[in-house]
């Protein structure tokens, strides 16, 4: 991807594209039960999201705390989610990326 997007003007817009579907398929995962009941509490999988930072386009919790589930910390096993979901969609996220720049129909 890297070498189409470094002759692109704008390449946050294609990025973007593989962005948002990957959010989307993040809030389809199953949500584990939460030990939190309080009102106005948002679980981690409704926090997903993505933002543009330079050229960049990031992916990631709207929680502090989604890399400490996602890694584990000394006092808690990791449960990782976002890395396997990608591992698992990604080539269907580049064939969007490559469709928007009109490199694959």
């Amino acid at each position: 991807m890297q070498e189409y997007i470094k002759n692109i003007e704008n390449p946050t817009k294609i990025l973007l594209v593989g962005a948002e579907e990957f959010v989307k398929d993040l809030s389809k995962l199953t949500k584990p039960m939460s030990q939190i009941k309080k009102s106005g509490y948002t679980h981690l999988i409704d926090s997903f999201t993505y933002r543009v930072k330079k050229d960049e386009v990031e992916v990631g919790w709207g929680k502090y705390y989604g890399p400490m589930v996602e890694h584990g910390t000394t006092k808690m096993e990791k449960q990782p989610h976002l890395y396997p979901l990608w591992n698992k969609n990604k080539e269907k996220y580049y064939k969007l990326m490559l469709t928007k720049l009109g490199l694959q129909t």
